[in-house]
């Protein structure tokens, strides 16, 4: 996790990049085991065969859903805490389009920018970041996003 700064300089970062993770593998593992969780087993997820001969992608592909997913890992690795915050929510999207396939065996990783930062309530913050969930090698995203969050404090 990324350091610990108080909610006065989070709000300074409004308009700036504040993190880039780490690349993370999108294997045929863990497509599966996406699928298992979430009951999707369309044949475009779960089976290499029939994908390389039935879809232009030539392989299998991430659901959509879990390159989403992945936004978390991302941010607990990337984004700053606020000092006194006592709990943090996901708020949902403002926007969010998935661009790009994501290849079994491939690798993403998240790109943050802080483009909000507002105090609702003298202990609630709502936090808007842009996301970009970037594809090792490819030259568009898996996706984009308008993240919103609230941030609680004491």
């Amino acid at each position: 996790m990324a350091e610990t700064i108080t909610r006065d300089a989070y709000i300074k970062l409004v308009g700036q990049e504040i993190g880039v993770s780490s690349w993370f593998l999108v294997d045929q593992n863990r497509i599966d085991a996406f699928a298992e969780v979430t009951e999707d087993h369309q044949f475009i997820h779960v089976d290499p065969e029939r994908a390389a001969r039935e879809t232009p992608f030539g392989t299998t592909i991430a659901h959509g859903f879990l390159s989403l997913s992945l936004m978390s890992a991302f941010a607990y690795e990337v984004l700053p805490s606020i000092a006194g915050t006592t709990m943090s929510v996901n708020y949902g999207f403002d926007k969010l389009r998935f661009v790009s396939p994501v290849r079994s065996g491939a690798r993403v990783r998240g790109r943050f920018i802080l483009t909000d930062a507002t105090l609702r309530a003298p202990n609630e913050l709502l936090s808007r970041t842009s996301v970009t969930v970037e594809i090792e090698g490819e030259t568009k995203p898996a996706l984009v996003a308008d993240w919103l969050g609230l941030i609680f404090s004491a």
